[in-house]
């Protein structure tokens, strides 16, 4: 956890240097990437809020993810994740978002999306990217992976963008 706080603390210096504000969106975590963002003293500076869009009416109507988009590509997906960031962005008033949705487990997994599948997106101006990973082990495994990779996404997107240099 320690290399979490680590990454978080950089991530916010370099946000706040930018005079840049960012937002969440998750689903499968539930509201832990909000959490350890705001387990930094100081985050206010530079973390302007999360929806937990866990359920999909909240999706629709918090980040304005489009019904048609739930339905064509399902919760967990590329299109989705990337509506997700766009509308908390939108919602949050912010510069930067990142948005998780994916299978925790033990149970909900298809073939097609098996229990350890997460999509993350992350979005800054001028860009914009999504992640398909597959996380091994357990739902805690799952969700604090999920966390982890977010928030390194997020310090690697932040670093290497010369919009935001």
């Amino acid at each position: 956890m320690l290399e979490l706080e680590q990454t978080i603390l950089g991530l916010g210096s370099a946000l706040k240097a930018r005079g840049l504000m960012l937002a969440t969106a998750e689903s499968c975590t539930g509201g832990l990437i909000a959490g350890a963002l705001t387990e930094v003293s100081g985050s206010s500076d530079w973390f302007r809020g999360g929806v937990v869009a866990y359920a999909n009416v909240v999706k629709i109507k918090l980040l304005n993810v489009p019904q048609e988009t739930l339905l064509t590509h399902g919760a967990v997906s590329e299109a989705v994740v990337l509506a997700m960031a766009r509308g908390a962005l939108d919602a949050l008033d912010a510069q930067v978002a990142v948005a998780v949705s994916g299978v925790a487990g033990p149970t909900g997994g298809t073939p097609d999306k098996p229990v350890g599948t997460v999509w993350i997106a992350w979005a800054w101006p001028g860009g914009e990217q999504a992640v398909r990973y597959l996380f091994p082990g357990d739902r805690e495994a799952v969700r604090r992976a999920t966390v982890e990779q977010a928030v390194k996404g997020l310090a690697e997107r932040i670093g290497r963008s010369t919009v935001l240099a």
